[in-house]
């Protein structure tokens, strides 16, 4: 060692630049190469404070080189120049074990001042906190982000450098982590820029800084503007959840609304959805400019402030959108439209709506951005959905090309929703407008029953079904109570249905008993599947007089009926559930029971009564217990079983239809056994005289003779015993004949020199209407005709 104020010079270990500084910070070395570095000579520099050697910041130079042992510093070359160096620092021990220091040049000094460039020039915040807290070093862009020099923070505890924020403390804490751990730490955070307006997300590393004896003195940072990355996530969030919400119902309007609902507050502090108004009947898409703009129809709007105080104009209603306008810019070119106040257009269009106007004003210190994008669907154009960000000191800036990126891609998905929903809303319309051309509509009142019904297509996206009931009126008084059920949901069960419907209508006129009409209807069913594919369908058909008080009836696959009692009591009718309409090759059973009059029957189908969590047996019993007790009206019962049995979407269409029975009492009907001698016609024809003669109805004596004398001849000419006559008086005057043959009469037109066959004829003329239906024993012959006015 070279001892203090000798002014000696000694080569060193390779020419390499070397100084010895005793434990006073006195220089007492000086090598060769320090001089040849410096220029300045060994009795220039020894005795002399090492520190005034040194350009800058001499303690902080010092802390740097003894707490990490190198640093770079700034020195005073004797030729007046300063000259940063990376000097390197090694503790020595002098024989009187005082300690000294030697100080060497760094010979790899351009990579060292490379590295010391590098952290000051990075493109990210870095910075270095000693284990107070305290700044100790920043480089160029952390002071950009601070807003400051480096000389404003340096030895400043860090809470006293910013605002008191969430994330100021977690920053703060996060430092005090890697602190009592030693580990290094990731630290996610957002910050307003100086301007207040844009929002950044910052991602920063911190780790422990350590000497070369495993000290820990104090904290590294390194921190970048992770936004773009961040609104990258953001938005694949947002098309993420878009996929999940947006569309979750075949519905226009709920579409529009679910699309608004996504974006603020996310995308935007104001969004609207305004849709042809074409779009929202399920109509195709139809733009007529109308009045200089074009009409849209508002279907859903939202704002990050309650009661949307941004919207001009209500849910629901319609606005003409002028040609210039940036909403009917974007619809009329397929274009999303970007611009803020300040743009000709928009300023115009918002003064021009005194709604908007207000608005404007309302918010006059603010900017607005906005955003019209179209919402085009397989080639189309729906609507035009509108976003608006309101621009104030402590909002997001203005759109920008990724925003409208995202919107289109939002409105796109939405649009496809929305054409799905259009497209099945007309589909459905249809369907619904069919089925119900199908149905029964409101029927004049009933000799036999007095009845109510209800149809409720299924609110489910399996559209509507083939669900249907009829009240046919028969010969007699008597009338059919049918209900079905078309396996299958949508347009081809729609119109199966009408066509089994139209079918049931033609086989009642025949008359046919319960059971028959079921195998021919099954025939039917089989022709029809040949042709159309395979078909399924269920089918109950009941038949009631209310003369004789019986009910006869057969199922096809059909869930049983229901009684209610005139006392209140109900019953479950059981019947043999014969196969389904189609099947093929099996029998239907008929059944016949008593139903004293007063008694309600309820005829439904399975929709009514079975779910997914609820099975047949279950839905029966609740049906009953809603019908048990006192049925003062037959709407109101209707009504409570909907609304007891059926949730608020139910999956599958119902069909309900309650009938009340009633019945002719004796005074009404009047009834006669006859022989088969041909001289009893005349006695046939005095007996149904007299008989109008106490009903009062004179007037129809004349008709009545001559239908009784024709009928009961050809009875007698053509059927033979047993021999019935019956009048009936209800809302007409029924003449019914019954013999013991099956042999159906027809009309026919006699010729000229024929003795017969005038007598059908003569009888079709003069009545209302004329049948034959068969009966247990043989056939009945039935005509028809209208009470006197005065009656």
């Amino acid at each position: 060692m070279v001892t203090k104020g000798s002014g000696a010079s000694w080569a060193a270990p390779g020419g390499e630049a070397m100084a010895v500084v005793d434990a006073h910070g006195l220089v007492s070395g000086w090598s060769e190469g320090a001089r040849r570095l410096t220029g300045w000579a060994p009795e220039e520099v020894t005795g002399r404070p090492a520190a005034e050697l040194i350009d800058g910041d001499v303690p902080a130079a010092r802390r740097a080189l003894l707490a990490f042992g190198d640093a770079l510093v700034t020195l005073r070359y004797r030729d007046g120049r300063r000259q940063t160096m990376a000097l390197r620092m090694c503790p020595l021990r002098g024989e009187d074990g005082r300690r000294g220091f030697v100080v060497s040049a760094n010979p790899n000094r351009d990579e060292r001042g490379l590295g010391e460039v590098a952290f000051q020039q990075a493109s990210m915040a870095m910075s270095v906190f000693d284990t107070g807290q305290h700044y100790l070093r920043m480089n160029d862009w952390a002071c950009m982000v601070m807003g400051q020099p480096e000389s404003e923070f340096r030895h400043r505890y860090f809470m006293d450098t910013v605002e008191d924020s969430e994330h100021s403390r977690g920053y703060l804490r996060h430092m005090e982590i890697v602190v009592e751990t030693g580990q290094p730490v990731h630290y996610e955070s957002w910050t307003r820029s100086p301007s207040g307006r844009r929002m950044h997300a910052w991602t920063t590393q911190m780790w422990p800084l350590r000497n070369r004896a495993g000290e820990l003195l104090g904290t590294g940072n390194v921190s970048f503007d992770s936004s773009e990355q961040f609104w990258a996530r953001q938005r694949l969030a947002i098309l993420n959840e878009a996929a999940g919400s947006i569309g979750t119902k075949l519905d226009v309007v709920q579409t529009a609304v679910e699309l608004a609902d996504l974006v603020v507050p996310r995308l935007a502090d104001f969004a609207s959805v305004d849709l042809l108004e074409s779009v929202i009947h399920g109509e195709e898409p139809e733009t007529v400019p109308m009045d200089g703009g074009v009409q849209l129809r508002r279907a859903a709007h939202q704002s990050r402030t309650p009661g949307v105080p941004e919207a001009a104009i209500g849910l629901g209603a319609a606005d003409v959108y002028p040609i210039s306008s940036p909403p009917a810019r974007a619809l009329l070119t397929g274009e999303a439209v970007l611009t803020r106040t300040g743009d000709h257009d928009l300023d115009t269009w918002l003064a021009r709506h005194d709604a908007r106007s207000a608005k404007l004003r309302e918010a006059e210190d603010h900017d607005l951005s906005l955003m019209a994008v179209p919402l085009v669907a397989r080639g189309t154009t729906l609507g035009v959905a509108v976003f608006v960000r309101i621009l104030t000191p402590e909002s997001s800036d203005a759109f920008d090309q990724d925003d409208v990126s995202l919107a289109e891609e939002l409105s796109s998905r939405a649009a496809v929703c929305v054409d799905n929903a259009r497209r099945y809303t007309r589909e459905r319309t249809t369907a619904l407008a069919l089925q119900g051309s199908l149905l029964p509509k409101a029927s004049a009142g009933q000799a036999a029953v007095e009845f109510a019904s209800r149809y409720l297509p299924a609110l489910s996206q399996a559209g509507v079904g083939g669900d249907w009931f009829d009240v046919i009126p028969l010969s007699g008084t008597r009338v059919a109570l049918v209900v079905g059920d078309v396996v299958g949901h949508g347009l081809h069960a729609s119109v199966t249905m009408g066509r089994l419907r139209t079918a049931v209508w033609a086989l009642a006129d025949v008359d046919l008993p319960p059971d028959e009409l079921l195998t021919h209807l099954d025939d039917l069913v089989e022709h029809l599947a040949a042709g159309d594919g395979e078909i399924g369908a269920t089918c109950l058909y009941a038949v009631y007089d209310p003369v004789s008080g019986t009910c006869s009836m057969a199922s096809a696959g059909h869930p049983p009926p229901v009684v209610v009692r005139p006392d209140g009591s109900v019953e479950v009718i059981e019947v043999a559930a014969g196969p389904l309409l189609g099947v093929g090759g099996l029998p239907f059973e008929a059944r016949e029971l008593e139903v004293p009059k007063g008694s309600v029957l309820a005829l439904y189908t399975d929709g009514l009564v079975e779910a997914r969590d609820r099975d047949v047996d279950t839905g029966t019993a609740a049906l009953c217990a809603t019908l048990r007790g006192p049925m003062d009206s037959l709407e109101r019962a209707c009504d409570s079983v909907l609304k007891d049995l059926l949730p608020d979407t139910p999956a599958d269409d119902v069909a309900l239809l309650l009938a009340r029975t009633r019945a002719l009492d004796a005074e009404r009907v009047a009834v006669w056994n006859l022989t088969d001698d041909p001289a009893l016609v005349s006695n046939a024809r005095k007996l149904a005289t007299d008989q109008l003669t106490r009903w009062g109805l004179e007037e129809a004596v004349f008709v009545t003779e001559l239908v009784v004398s024709e009928l009961v001849t050809n009875a007698i000419r053509y059927g033979g015993a047993p021999i019935q006559l019956r009048l009936i008086r209800d809302r007409t005057l029924i003449c019914e004949v019954s013999d013991a043959s099956s042999t159906s009469p027809h009309l026919r037109r006699a010729r000229t020199f024929d003795e017969g066959g005038r007598g059908l004829l003569l009888v079709a003329q003069l009545t209302d209407r004329w049948g034959s239906r068969p009966s247990g024993a043989g056939k009945t012959i039935w005509a028809e005709q209208a009470l006197p006015p005065s009656l």
